[in-house]
């Protein structure tokens, strides 16, 4: 009989360093802060700095979390690329409320946002499903996301199909795919510290509209 392999989870810690985050150090509004960490990663060269979890419930409350890339981030919140029948789109057209967690756990650093999700115009789709290389797009069309198939042949034969429909590179927008952006409704960014006292401020929307900064516990 095999012996259990046994996990010393528990005694798995690291110090953090005392790098810390200060209030004066913020920019006004959570978009201008995450550009400029945003920055920072791509300088570090970490891998998939885009990659971000989202976590999503159904309208029964049952929640399930995934990692989807960023596409685009503006004033108006963080963008995202999937399937419109895939599980996450069925859940999201049920409870709109989402959450996003950017672990860039390499610089000590996470960002956490909670919002209201939508769809973006077909137009802004369309502009971005152009961009994707050839594959990408052929991938779009045979993909029926999370749905359950026989074997990974079954994907490569209809690969190969598609590939010779649109063998003069160019390929439609599938109408069940396209993207969705996220309005923030509260934005967190985490710093690790010394002694797990972790700085942590989060900007949530007053009454007014406004951006308000508030230091969190950590």
């Amino acid at each position: 009989m095999t012996a259990p392999i046994s996990l010393n989870i528990a005694d798995l810690r690291r110090e953090y360093s005392a790098r810390g985050l200060r209030r004066e150090d913020l920019a006004g509004n959570p978009i201008e802060q995450f550009r400029a960490w945003f920055k920072e990663v791509q300088a570090a060269e970490l891998l998939e700095p885009n990659a971000m979890s989202l976590a999503t419930a159904d309208a029964d409350g049952h929640v399930t979390a995934r990692t989807v890339l960023l596409k685009a981030v503006d004033e108006r919140g963080f963008v995202f690329f999937t399937n419109y029948d895939s599980a996450k789109a069925r859940q999201m057209a049920a409870n709109p409320h989402v959450a996003l967690l950017f672990p860039w756990l390499a610089l000590e650093r996470q960002v956490t946002i909670s919002g209201r999700v939508e769809k973006i115009s077909t137009a802004e789709s369309l502009a971005y499903f152009a961009s994707r290389p050839f594959g990408s797009r052929l991938g779009a069309w045979i993909s029926h996301q999370s749905k359950v198939i026989p074997s990974r042949k079954l994907l490569e034969l209809q690969f190969e199909k598609m590939r010779q429909k649109f063998a003069n590179g160019e390929v439609p927008l599938p109408d069940f795919w396209g993207g969705y952006r996220v309005t923030p409704l509260t934005v967190e960014f985490w710093q690790g510290a010394a002694s797990r006292l972790h700085d942590r401020f989060q900007y949530s929307r007053g009454a007014d509209g406004e951006w308000v900064i508030e230091r969190l516990s950590p």
